[in-house]
């Protein structure tokens, strides 16, 4: 009697066992996820291009030959950087020139003495004031003359200065050579007023305006350089194909020929701005984000308005600001199912 009494009791706990130890067969799956909240803003709206630095219209100068003359010396190369005053080259008149400037002298010489003797032949009554006022006139001829020929260095060597602190961009004499009036010597740049020069597509140029700014990155450089565009081209630069676009950097900051990538910001896109890592595509590649409703995940299809960084901006119809948004774990997640967080700001 007692031993059937300890062997049921021995099947009854077998049995009550194992049903506590088998899992639920209706048991909903769940996943471990991290939530964040989703909130309306805006991202910087930007174009990207890239480019070379080269100095500004405004900050060249070309300097050239002030009448014919010599090559004698030069004193810089191209690329270097010189001093405000500090000499260029130095010209020595042609015998063409020295000839002119031996005859303008020689003619100046010869009117002022007639003008002299002309204004006293004038006051004995043996000159009209016709006379006396020819002969007044060539003599301010003469004298304009010789004035611009010593201006041009007619009357001797001459050294060609700087006229600001510049880097020379190119130099097209040699000593020896014979140039004439108004041939170009060498280009000078300022260096404060250097612009980086960069290409856009059409497209892209009908978003960009004057006085927008850009950030330039450079490089070597870890911190970007702001800049802000000066100028945007009107028409296509058929040697490449692209819109130039001209952006101001700031002062002695860059040199002429380096290549930086310049990021101008043309607006901003509103929307609901979400991490990246919240944005999943679908089978078909359409984007889609994972909000939670009630602690159970919800699919919503999006639209990408924009993107900067590690952010994007989002729009969609089924979008509520009022359910958390599903960064880690959303990739395992279906319609429906379970949520686990794992961090602050349970699921609503």
């Amino acid at each position: 009697m007692n031993y059937r009494w300890i062997l049921g009791a021995a099947l009854l706990a077998v049995g009550t066992g194992a049903a506590l130890g088998a899992p639920a067969k209706d048991a909903a799956p769940s996943v471990l996820v991290t939530l964040t909240a989703l909130h309306q803003g805006s991202l910087a709206r930007t174009v990207s291009a890239y480019g070379v630095v080269q100095p500004g219209a405004a900050g060249q100068r070309t300097v050239m030959a002030p009448a014919s003359q010599t090559v004698g010396a030069v004193y810089v190369r191209a690329g270097e950087a010189v001093a405000a005053g500090a000499p260029l080259l130095r010209l020595v008149p042609s015998p063409e020139t020295a000839a002119a400037y031996a005859q303008a002298r020689s003619a100046q010489r010869v009117a002022q003495q007639l003008a002299t003797r002309t204004q006293q032949m004038f006051a004995q009554h043996l000159a009209t004031a016709q006379q006396l006022a020819d002969a007044q006139k060539a003599a301010g001829d003469a004298r304009a003359t010789l004035a611009a020929l010593d201006a041009q260095g007619a009357n001797g060597p001459t050294v060609l200065r700087a006229p600001f602190r510049a880097i020379v961009l190119r130099l097209s004499a040699a000593p020896g050579a014979l140039v004439s009036a108004g041939t170009p010597l060498l280009a000078l740049a300022r260096p404060e007023a250097l612009v980086l020069k960069v290409g856009v597509t059409p497209a892209q140029a009908a978003l960009i305006q004057s006085g927008e700014s850009a950030s330039i990155a450079v490089l070597g450089q870890a911190q970007p350089i702001a800049g802000r565009v000066e100028q945007r081209g009107a028409m296509i630069d058929p040697a490449s194909g692209l819109v130039p676009v001209q952006i101001g950097v700031p002062a002695n900051r860059l040199l002429p020929g380096q290549a930086a990538e310049a990021t101008i910001t043309v607006g901003r896109t509103q929307g609901y701005v979400v991490p990246h890592a919240a944005l999943l595509a679908d089978d078909q590649g359409a984007p889609y984000v994972v909000q939670a409703k009630g602690g159970a995940a919800r699919k919503v299809p999006v639209r990408v308005l924009g993107t900067h960084g590690d952010q994007d901006v989002i729009a969609g119809a089924g979008l509520d600001a009022g359910q958390p948004l599903v960064l880690s774990g959303n990739y395992q997640l279906d319609d429906g199912m379970h949520l686990r967080v794992a961090a602050q700001g349970a699921a609503k």
